[in-house]
């Protein structure tokens, strides 16, 4: 029976750190990051590189 799609690559929300409320949306390998994901990108928002972190 194969893996259901969601099993390793778990859909995650990306929250910006600056409090604007900004959001990406990306999938992740859980076997390579199995902690929290961190990662430096564009808040159009607050029209900068921010970091964001990974909502459950």
């Amino acid at each position: 029976m194969p893996k259901s799609r969601n099993d390793l690559r778990p859909v995650i929300k990306l929250r910006s750190t600056a409090g604007t409320g900004h959001t990406y949306v990306t999938r992740k390998n859980r076997r390579n990051d199995p902690e929290r994901l961190e990662l430096r990108k564009y808040d159009p928002v607050a029209r900068r590189h921010v970091t964001f972190r990974e909502e459950r």
